[in-house]
């Protein structure tokens, strides 16, 4: 795509933000959301699961669905209410959660507990899709998506540079089924100290040999959608109805890797997903999207790809974690893979 241009901004707070755009920002900022907390996150040790659990209590204060007149999320206006986001014109925003998990200097961790402890050091950003309050994915033109890869991109990289960063990974909660806090489109950056145990596993299978590659060729009933070089599929193992993943076929670490061509591929079947998700049932469908790319040192064998958990079963029921899911692990699942797989490629 044509060059993008990127921002910094610090805030008053002191908290970073960059606007990236087609085009050189130029305005001047406005007033802005001064709310600064002490993020007093860390890390416990959890000897059972063999894995680190996050306390930041202070996220029960964040943001909770506000009005779209007092959206943290939407551009700043002279003489309107007061955002995250102090400049009237921007295409992407992405700045330092006020409500992290993980933060660059954090407070040392509490002391006498019974089990390890550790700084929950790393960074948590919001990135901001579009300055209009509503949409999706879906809804974005593809210019902006294209730029939005370029987004995700830029904070990989800038990111992984950091030498307490272990993983980074870029999410998104859509809807209220999944507990999403702000309506406006949005997504998250998470850049962990350590890397996460999911994360640990599909790296040990990668180690091991080319899971997805050798799975290519046996995904005709499974395929949703596919373009220049990327697939999206139901994977036949789904713990999800209707979950999908996409991939592309050549072996990539993250996208930072992608060709131009795979670039605006991405973008394209990003959208094409949430849209035929939206016309499944014929209203905004709930989701979390959850980009796996490598952590570091995994580089040359891991296989990037992004996974879609959807709660939906049914047009009217939600699939819940219950027992067998949250005490054993071990999901069960109302639907087959190449049922959903069918439904979600005819939905458009």
């Amino acid at each position: 795509m044509e060059r993008f241009f990127k921002h910094f901004h610090r805030k008053r707070d002191g908290r970073a933000l960059y606007l990236y755009g087609l085009k050189p920002l130029e305005a001047s900022p406005l007033p802005e959301l001064e709310e600064p907390l002490a993020a007093a996150s860390h890390l416990r040790w959890h000897p059972l699961r063999g894995e680190w659990v996050v306390y930041a209590a202070h996220r029960q204060e964040r943001t909770f669905l506000p009005p779209k007149e007092h959206c943290p999320l939407c551009p700043g206006r002279e003489g309107g209410f007061p955002t995250e986001i102090p400049f009237s014109d921007f295409q992407v925003a992405v700045f330092q959660n006020r409500f992290p998990a993980f933060v660059p200097d954090p407070f040392p961790p509490p002391e006498g507990l019974p089990v390890p402890v550790e700084a929950a050091r790393g960074r948590c950003e919001v990135v901001v899709y579009t300055p209009r309050h509503t949409g999706s994915l879906a809804s974005l033109s593809e210019e902006e998506r294209r730029l939005l890869v370029e987004v995700w991109v830029d904070r990989y990289q800038e990111l992984y540079a950091q030498e307490e960063v272990r993983f980074v990974m870029p999410f998104e909660n859509r809807g209220e089924a999944v507990g999403v806090t702000l309506h406006h489109p949005h997504g998250q950056i998470y850049a962990y100290p350590f890397v996460p145990p999911v994360l640990e596993r599909e790296a040990r299978a990668f180690r091991e040999g080319a899971v997805l590659e050798a799975l290519f060729p046996h995904l005709s009933p499974y395929r949703v959608d596919e373009e220049g070089g990327l697939l999206a599929f139901v994977p036949p193992f789904a713990r999800y109805p209707y979950e999908v993943w996409i991939a592309p076929r050549r072996r990539h670490p993250g996208p930072w890797t992608f060709s131009e061509e795979e670039r605006w591929a991405f973008a394209r079947l990003l959208g094409r997903v949430v849209a035929r998700y939206d016309a499944l049932f014929g209203e905004p469908f709930p989701y979390v999207m959850v980009f796996h790319a490598s952590p570091k040192g995994e580089e040359a064998f891991f296989h990037f790809h992004v996974e879609f958990y959807p709660p939906k079963r049914t047009r009217d029921k939600l699939k819940f974690l219950a027992g067998t899911e949250l005490g054993a692990g071990t999901f069960v699942v109302d639907a087959l893979p190449e049922e959903t797989a069918r439904l979600l490629k005819e939905a458009l």
